[in-house]
C-alpha cells in the first residue's frame, strides 16, 4: 500500500536557508511548491537542505567513541579527529547533576573519573577508557585543549545484562548521527541527508558538531534524564546498536516490561523494528514520549548507516505500533497546548493533575503525529492540540491495548520527555505512565 505523506508547513525563513545551500553545493533543486491560504508548503521528500550554524561550528576537540556503547568492566575505545596539544579528559554522568546546561554545545554531569592527561592529540589518535561499574545511563567525556577548546563526545553505558531493571530506556542513537552535519570528508558539505538530498548516508561513531554535542540534545533529551535521576526512576539504557544486538522478541519480553523511547526515534532498521513490534505482540509496554518515531527504513553497515523508504510505503506502517504516524512539521515555527480529550479512557494517566475534558496542559509542535487508517481499531485520542500546524494539521496523544496485554502510548508530539521537569503537570502524567505501564 502506498501512502501519500501530507504536505509539510516550512516557513519561507525555511527556503533562505535552502539558498545558500543548493548555491554551495552546486546542485539542482526541484522544489514542489504551492500557496495554500498564504504559507508554503514542501513537499516532504525534499524536506532536507540544513546549513549548520554558528554555534554548531565552534572550534572544539573532536573526538568520538568507537561503539555507542559499553558496559561495565569493558574498555571503551576513544578516536580523535584533530590536532590539539595538552589535551585532557574526565568522565561524566550525564542526568543526576544539577548544574544548570548553557546553550546547545555543551554538557554537565557529575563526575565519575579522575581528570586523566592526554598530552597531544592527531587524527587517527586513541586512547583507552576503563568503564566502570557504573549504573546504566547517558555517560560522556569532556575533553579540554591548551588553547581553551573544549569538546565532549557521549556514550550509552549499557547494563552488564539485559533486565538488570524492568524498564528499559533507549537512546535515538542513530538519529542522533542522521543530524549530524558534520563534514567528514572535506568536500565543504554536511555528510548527512540533513545537509542534501542527494545524500542518502550517515556515518557513526564521529564527532557531532555543537563541540561534540548530539543535536537538539539539551531541549529533547536531557530534561528525561534529569527528571529519572531526581525522581529516582531507574532503568537500564541501550542505545540503537544494542538492540539491533538482540535476537528475539521473546529475549526482550523476557528481560523488560516496559520500553521507553523518551526522544527523537526516527531511524530504525528493519531488525530494531521487528524487534519492538514482536515485543508488543507478545505483550510488551511501550511509551513513545515525542513525536515522528519509526519512520525512516534505515539500512546499517559498519559505521555506515543509509536511509531508504518510509516504513509506511513498505507496507509496515508505523501507526501500527505507535497509534499514530508522523504528519506534518513547520520547522518550530508554532506550537500549542495539549486539550484533553478523553479522561475517561486512561483515567489513570490524568491521576492527580486535576485534568478533565476540556482541560489545557503543557505545550507541543515542531513535529506532530496523528492517527490514520493504519491506527489500532481500539486507539483512543487522550488529548489534542488542534490545527498546531495548520487546518487539519492535528497533534493526537493516544493510547491502545492488545489482545495480549500490552499497553500502548504515543505523546504525538514534540516533545513530552522535554517538558518533564519544566511543567508539574507534565511530571505527573509521565510520572503516572511509567507506575502503569511498567507493570506487566
Amino acid at each position: 500500500m502506498k501512502t501519500t505523506t501530507p504536505h509539510i508547513k516550512r516557513s519561507t525563513s525555511f527556503l533562505r536557508r535552502l539558498l545558500p545551500l543548493v548555491i554551495a553545493g552546486g546542485a539542482v533543486a526541484i522544489l514542489i511548491l504551492t500557496l495554500q491560504g498564504g504559507p508554503l508548503t514542501v513537499d516532504p521528500e525534499l524536506l532536507e537542505g540544513r546549513v549548520p550554524t554558528a554555534e554548531e561550528l565552534s572550534p572544539s576537540v573532536e573526538a568520538a567513541f568507537r561503539a555507542e556503547s559499553y558496559k561495565p568492566g569493558e574498555v571503551a575505545t576513544l578516536a580523535f579527529f584533530n590536532h590539539a596539544t595538552g589535551v585532557k579528559l574526565q568522565l561524566f554522568h550525564t542526568g543526576p547533576e544539577h548544574t544548570t546546561t548553557v546553550g546547545n554545545s555543551e554538557m554537565q554531569g557529575v563526575p565519575v573519573s579522575p581528570l586523566r592527561r592526554v598530552g597531544t592529540v592527531a587524527p587517527g589518535r586513541t586512547v583507552q577508557i576503563a568503564i566502570g561499574s557504573w549504573p546504566s545511563g547517558v555517560y560522556f567525556v569532556r575533553l579540554t585543549a591548551a588553547d581553551g577548546r573544549v569538546g565532549f563526545a557521549p556514550v550509552i553505558v549499557a547494563p552488564r545484562k539485559l533486565g538488570a531493571h524492568r524498564v528499559l530506556v533507549v537512546m535515538p542513537t542513530m538519529t542522533w548521527q542522521a543530524y549530524n552535519l558534520r563534514d567528514d570528508d572535506g568536500n565543504g558539505k554536511g555528510d548527512s541527508w540533513y545537509y542534501s538530498w542527494t545524500i542518502h548516508q550517515a556515518h557513526l561513531y564521529r564527532p557531532y558538531l555543537d563541540r561534540g554535542v548530539p543535536y537538539h540534545f539539551r531541549s529533547y533529551d536531557l530534561p528525561f534524564l534529569h527528571w529519572m535521576a531526581w525522581t529516582n526512576h531507574q532503568a537500564d539504557f541501550l542505545a540503537d546498536g544494542d538492540l539491533d544486538a538482540i535476537a528475539s522478541p521473546e529475549a526482550l519480553a523476557s528481560a523488560y516490561d516496559l520500553i521507553i523511547f523518551p526522544g527523537h526515534h526516527e531511524y530504525v532498521t528493519t531488525h530494531e523494528y521487528t524487534l519492538i513490534r514482536g515485543y508488543r505482540d507478545l505483550g510488551g509496554n511501550l511509551a513513545f514520549l515525542s513525536a515522528n518515531n519509526f519512520f525512516w527504513q534505515t539500512l546499517r553497515s559498519g559505521n555506515t548507516i543509509e536511509r531508504t523508504k518510509q516504513w509506511r510505503d513498505l507496507d509496515v506502517p508505523e501507526a501500527a505500533l505507535i497509534g499514530t504516524a508522523y504528519r506534518a512539521n513547520d520547522d518550530g515555527q508554532h506550537r500549542g497546548p495539549w486539550i484533553v480529550r478523553s479522561v475517561e479512557s486512561a483515567p489513570w494517566l490524568f491521576a492527580g493533575t486535576g485534568l478533565q475534558n476540556g482541560s489545557t496542559f503543557g505545550t507541543g509542535g515542531i513535529e506532530i503525529d496523528k492517527t490514520s487508517d493504519a491506527s489500532p481499531a481500539n486507539v483512543h485520542v487522550l488529548a489534542e492540540i488542534p490545527d498546531v500546524l495548520g487546518p487539519g494539521l492535528t497533534a493526537q496523544m493516544t493510547y491502545y491495548e492488545t489482545p495480549a496485554g500490552a499497553k500502548v502510548f504515543g505523546a504525538g508530539a514534540f516533545t513530552l520527555a522535554g517538558e518533564v521537569i519544566s511543567n508539574p503537570t507534565v511530571a505527573q502524567l509521565v510520572a503516572n505512565l511509567w507506575t502503569h505501564l511498567e507493570l506487566p
